[in-house]
């Protein structure tokens, strides 16, 4: 068996493309074009690259970037400050502080502080709160480009045993919750789990978000499983690589993705369609009063 390969970078590039064409409805109709502002404190270089990514892509579906590069010395006090003023700015739909942060800036404080109706990234304690009681608005980028990657494939997913290995808020929680309501019994595997290789072996689909390296055997990979890897990693060489043995595990799945290529485009195309739909939000009846939510 040789796995199929889950595109992820033709998924992100038909879901921008739907964006482009709804922006430009949207400005057709005298609407205003979504906005979203991007924060980047400090100079972290993978963070940069990210984030400059992001700003691009943006321009391209004709959504408004607004960019605020930040000093590595700037306070808690100032970054939160600027997010009071962007949340009370009606031309910026969706804010997105860049991950992480330095080390002394609170990022919990900090996003709890963004308008749950602005939160693009989908962690803030309301907007977590809706995906745990099934009744989801903006919703965890990386989770959420995940679903749309497994459903790509056509696979039926109900019933299905789904592991997650990591269990952090940004993936591994939000994915579980995910997979919870496309009706899959879920597994949450972490640094503590014992047997994690056996557990592995039961899984239908496999989502693995641990960050290290080729973490996962190719032995482990139950046949005709759907993996879906999240890890960004560099080797020795600088190469970027998941957390799953790639060449390994593809002899045995049915369906898998690379790295990069796989989750990576999706994450940031998903940010866009937040975006999108954070200005939707806005427009309509929906949107939470941030005051009683943080």
């Amino acid at each position: 068996m040789t796995a199929r390969m889950i595109d992820g970078k033709a998924c992100a590039q038909r879901l921008i493309a739907e964006i482009r064409e709804r922006v430009s409805t949207r400005v057709a109709s005298g609407r205003p074009a979504p906005g979203l502002a991007v924060i980047l404190v400090g100079n972290n270089p993978a963070s940069q690259i990210y984030v400059g990514n992001k700003r691009k892509l943006t321009d391209t579906t004709g959504l408004r970037s607004f960019s605020y590069d930040l000093a590595e010395t700037t306070s808690q006090q100032e970054l939160i400050a600027l997010i009071d003023r962007l949340n009370a700015d009606s031309a910026v739909n969706g804010i997105l502080v860049q991950l992480p942060l330095p080390k002394h800036i609170d990022a919990d404080s900090v996003t709890e502080c963004i308008d749950p109706n602005k939160d693009v990234d989908g962690l803030h304690p309301y907007n977590m709160g809706r995906l745990l009681l099934k009744r989801p608005v903006l919703r965890p980028c990386t989770p959420q480009g995940c679903m749309v990657l497994l459903r790509s494939t056509g696979e039926d997913l109900v019933g299905k045993h789904a592991v997650v290995i990591g269990q952090s808020n940004i993936v591994g929680r939000p994915m579980a919750l995910e997979l919870l309501m496309a009706r899959c019994t879920v597994t949450v595997c972490h640094s503590a789990t014992r047997d994690l290789a056996g557990i592995v072996g039961t899984a239908d689909i496999l989502v693995a978000a641990m960050g290290k390296l080729r973490f996962v055997q190719g032995q482990w990979i139950k046949p005709g499983a759907i993996v879906i890897d999240v890890g960004t990693n560099r080797t020795p060489e600088g190469k970027l690589r998941g957390d799953v043995d790639f060449d390994a595990a593809k002899e045995r799945a049915a369906w898998i993705t690379s790295v990069p290529g796989g989750v990576g485009p999706m994450t940031v195309a998903m940010l866009l369609s937040n975006t999108l739909k954070a200005a939707e939000i806005q427009e309509g009846p929906v949107a939470v009063d941030a005051s009683r939510s943080s």
